[in-house]
């Protein structure tokens, strides 16, 4: 496997997160990879690249380069985000890709792993330019998506407008109203729940972790980074259930009460669009890491890397006993080396916030079934299969005789379900 692995990665030096990640996932398999199946796992299927010109307010046009990732399609049609930042290029769509397939995989939906996007940065655009920037975008990427061929969804700088525009873009190229696009809108096909889901769905796979060791969230100090959609729903369910959510952070810095955050206020805060090193309610830090917060639950939902190796060591000095991920990789390779060696128990992001995937592909079923489901039918289907996801790796880590090893079970549970589909069809 090694000598496969080093020829295929040394063709893309440059790639330095795709080159980590797919190092990361299979050195974590307790069994030598066929070497035809590795192969096939460390290329993408179909990359496709365009650009994207764009008239700005200004009479001006400008040119943005668009990307669709379509990593492996053997469990179902490629599903996965679209980001839009300057920070997005190959490199990391190619890496999110394809720890999106073994995330899909996971959820037991038909689902296969892509990710896509531009270099376009919404932020400081007028609503005028994001609409033509989403409609040109479309004109290029209509020519390869379908409700069961590749079905993108909202990430990064994509929300329920973007969507919007480009799921109108679709209908106009294609004459066609279908599922092509998840994250829409519920007046045109959009799933109830679709926006809490990430965050639920985190608090879900961390209740069934904690019923397995005999407790519950009552009583719990949460620390959770970020101010989003994750977050914000990830904070409202955890208090719903109990829990004491003392902080929260954004780009500013974080804010601190140790008798718990109140979250409503923080959240109207925040659709001011104000940061929160102006918020009043609680105590605003910015010269130490939220991680320094003396906690028992740590949910990293902001970004990728914000965690490293001594910031677990600071959590687990002040007590922290369970880390889940509500971002994409928010734990440094180090981080992650650094937890296996304490005792802190982590539930790795292709477990721990795939809820939002699966809504995502419930409401690709209710799409296909030409109705709406309810709140509480998405919540319950939510719930459902984040517990499922937390039994098939808890389980899997106890064959492989590391009981509390989740990254290990969840990356044999994914790779066993891709490479299975892989053979079974032909593919080597």
């Amino acid at each position: 496997m090694h000598t496969t692995l080093e020829r295929v990665l040394a063709k893309y030096p440059h790639e330095s997160y795709f080159i980590e990640a797919t190092q990361e996932f299979f050195s974590s398999l307790s069994f030598e990879v066929e070497p035809t199946i590795l192969e096939q796992l460390l290329h993408a299927e179909r990359i496709i690249m365009f650009r994207v010109p764009w008239i700005d307010r200004d009479g001006i046009t400008q040119t943005n380069y668009g990307y669709r990732v379509q990593y492996n399609g053997a469990l179902g049609p490629y599903k996965g985000g679209l980001r839009f930042d300057p920070s997005v290029n190959l490199d990391i769509l190619k890496t999110l890709a394809f720890e999106q397939t073994f995330k899909n995989a996971l959820t037991g939906i038909a689902m296969g792993g892509a990710k896509g996007g531009s270099d376009f940065n919404p932020k400081g655009k007028t609503d005028a330019e994001i609409m033509k920037f989403c409609q040109n975008f479309m004109i290029e990427l209509h020519r390869h998506i379908g409700a069961t061929i590749d079905v993108p969804a909202g990430d990064k700088g994509v929300g329920k407008r973007e969507v919007g525009y480009m799921f109108g873009a679709y209908k106009r190229l294609t004459h066609s109203f279908e599922g092509v696009l998840t994250g829409k809108d519920i007046a045109f096909g959009g799933a109830l729940g679709r926006t809490e889901a990430t965050g639920y769905g985190l608090i879900y796979i961390v209740n069934a972790l904690l019923r397995d060791i005999k407790q519950d969230l009552e009583g719990k100090r949460v620390v959770i980074s970020g101010s989003g959609n994750v977050a914000i729903y990830a904070a409202e369910k955890a208090i719903a259930e109990g829990a004491c959510v003392i902080a929260m952070s954004d780009r500013s810095g974080y804010v601190y009460d140790e008798a718990g955050l109140e979250l409503q206020a923080i959240i109207d805060h925040k659709l001011k669009g104000e940061p929160l090193e102006t918020f009043t309610g609680a105590r605003f830090v910015h010269e130490l890491p939220i991680w320094s917060v003396p906690c028992d639950i740590a949910l990293p939902c902001a970004t990728e890397g914000e965690i490293n190796e001594r910031d677990i060591k600071a959590l687990a000095i002040n007590g922290c006993k369970i880390i889940a991920e509500g971002a994409n990789r928010p734990l440094t390779k180090e981080a992650v080396d650094a937890i296996q060696a304490s005792d802190i128990l982590y539930l790795p992001g292709k477990a721990a916030n795939a809820g939002g995937v699966a809504v995502s592909g419930i409401e690709m079923s209710q799409n296909a079934q030409m109705r709406a489901f309810t709140f509480a039918e998405v919540d319950t289907q939510l719930k459902a299969i984040m517990e499922s996801i937390y039994v098939q790796i808890r389980n899997t880590a106890k064959e492989l005789g590391e009981p509390t090893n989740f990254l290990k079970g969840a990356n044999h549970v994914a790779y066993a379900k891709v490479a299975y589909a892989m053979k079974a069809q032909g593919y080597v």
